[in-house]
Order: structure tokens, then sequence, then C-alpha cells
């Protein structure tokens, strides 16, 4: 019970990854988890050569009718990686629905892209790689038995390893969640959809973004933002300076750096929870 909080996970995970998380939000709010379109147990359009089928665009409207669809016209938003990029243009595009706005570790994908150097290229090669044209990286994904996922997850010792030629995964990844990550590397449509995201996000998302900002459309909403402060995004830009330029001057926009590497919710959930 209590006001609908939708949340809307990242790659390459599923609504799983608010596992520490949901049932503490679950006591103050009605709370929605769902997978984006491409993940998890969601439909997975086939490519097009414009991607459109994946832009954020499509994807933002899916979660808005998916709220309107369970009665909820109005509500808040927690968003990690490409769920916080879904949320961001639910925002623009919906700026009478998103009550408050929670993006955790990015900043928008339109100053990632204009502002990238070689330390971002090497620092998020996936980004370059995934949105390399169909079916190329899909083919070398599922070619690679979770070779890829190994790589995009951080690594230590104990925890539950993917594949014998990568260490073991921290054991903040529950043994569910990891099943369920697992599971959507290894299904064309999931991989497809993963992939798509990605070559989105490199082409039709930017026209969006470019568009909106010609029309000076910017967040109306207040934001909170996070980041983890092991991780690249704290490191390399000053994320609330960055969002302030992407939200409208009457907005209220803060931030705050987790004791986290990327993968907040999961590696810290307690200060997640207590900044949320």
């Amino acid at each position: 019970s209590g006001p609908p909080l939708l949340l809307l996970h990242g790659n390459p995970q599923t609504h799983y990854m608010w596992h520490s998380v949901a049932p503490e939000f679950a006591k103050h709010f009605t709370v929605i988890a769902s997978d984006l379109r491409g993940y998890g147990e969601s439909s997975c359009p086939p490519a097009t050569p414009n991607n459109v089928h994946y832009s954020k665009k499509r994807m933002a409207e899916d979660q808005a009718l998916l709220m309107e669809h369970l009665g909820y016209r109005r509500f808040l938003v927690v968003s990690h990686d490409r769920g916080a990029r879904t949320a961001h243009r639910l925002c623009i595009d919906y700026p009478d629905r998103v009550i408050k706005v929670a993006f955790l570790d990015i900043v928008p994908t339109l100053h990632m892209f204009e502002t990238m150097t070689m330390r971002e290229a090497m620092g998020y090669h996936h980004w370059l790689f995934l949105a390399q044209p169909y079916d190329f990286p899909e083919k070398l994904i599922l070619a690679g038995q979770n070779g890829l996922l190994c790589k995009k997850f951080p690594t230590s010792t104990g925890g539950t390893s993917l594949h014998p030629d990568f260490p073991a995964l921290p054991p903040f990844f529950h043994p569910d969640a990891v099943a369920d990550y697992t599971a959507t590397f290894c299904r064309e449509g999931n991989v497809r959809g993963m992939c798509e995201d990605y070559r989105a996000g490199a082409r039709i998302d930017l026209d969006h973004d470019r568009e909106s900002r010609a029309k000076g459309e910017r967040v109306k909403c207040d934001v909170l933002v996070l980041w983890g402060n092991k991780a690249r995004v704290g490191q390399w830009y000053n994320p609330v300076d960055v969002w302030k330029t992407y939200c409208d001057p009457s907005v209220n926009v803060t931030g705050y750096g987790v004791d986290a590497g990327h993968y907040i919710a999961e590696e810290n959930p307690e200060q997640t929870l207590k900044y949320v």
C-alpha cells in the first residue's frame, strides 16, 4: 500500500536487482518492478534498421502504459542504468505522470556521447560493442557462454561463478538474481533486445534527445541522483551539476555518493534505502 513506486532495472539485470530494497520500499509504497522490453520475461521485438522498437521513447511508453493499466496515473520512479535512461525519457515525454525520480549511477546519454573521450570509450567499451550493427555482437555473445556477463560484473572471491574461466561473482548478487541474469544472456531474443537497446542509445535516442533539447524540454520533477563512489560516474563526472543542465531551473536536484560500485542497490542496499 501507499503511493505507487516504479522500479526500473539496468543492464545486464532484470527486476531481480531490487531484491534487497523492494521489501523495504513495500512498507511505504505500492511497488511495481518491471522488466524492460528485451530483458527478463518481457517481450523482445525484432531488430530494425532504425532501432525504433528499443528507443527510450518506446520503452518509456511501455512503462507509462503499464502504470496506467494498473490504475496509476501518477507515480514515483527509482531507476538504475538502462532503466534510468528510460526514466529520463519518461520524465520528458510524460511530465504529468512522474512525481519524483531517482537516477542511479548514470549521467544522461546525450551528455556521455557528446563528451566522450578515449577514457570513456575504453571504460564503457561495451556501449560501443553492443551498438554495432545487427547481428554481429549477438553472435559473439551467444557463442561466448556468458563471458560478457562475467566481464561486466565485478569479480571477487566467494559468491557464484557463471563460467569456469572467470572468477566468482561477489556474494551480494543473490543466486536467484544471478540465475535470472544468466538466463537473459542465454536467450537469443534477450541478447538481441539488449543490443538493440544500446544501438538505439547510440542512434535514435540521440536524435530524440537533441530534439528535446532544441524544444527546451527538460525534467520537471524533483530529482535524486545516486552514484557509486567506486564506479566511473562519480569519478569522471559531477553528476548533480550535469543533471541540473537537463532539468528545469525550478527543479530540486540532489545527489549522494554511495559506498559501492555501479550496482548500488545490490552492493549497498542500506545506503540506497537511506538516501532514496
